[in-house]
């Protein structure tokens, strides 16, 4: 989920959804979930949501504490944006 809110900063949650393969309500969960961690930004436009992924951030676990969300987004490569 976080590599495609990446990719597509505007897109819809239900277009990211299907790409990942995951119900609506389950990416709204997953989302809801980045936003509270700190690993996600939501900003309200018009009538759409705008996600912003926090790439400097550190990651939680103990063991990648030195990594940065980032550079687990660059590990996984580019990624385009979901078919619409």
């Amino acid at each position: 989920m976080l590599v495609c809110v990446d990719c597509d900063h505007d897109g819809r949650l239900q277009d990211i959804a299907t790409e990942v393969g995951v119900t609506l309500r389950a990416a709204q969960s997953i989302v809801t979930d980045l936003v509270a961690a700190g690993y996600v930004d939501l900003t309200l436009l018009g009538r759409r949501n705008r996600h912003d992924v926090h790439r400097q951030r550190a990651l939680q676990h103990p063991l990648e504490r030195h990594r940065s969300v980032g550079d687990l987004l660059d590990a996984v490569g580019p990624v385009g944006p979901p078919a619409r």
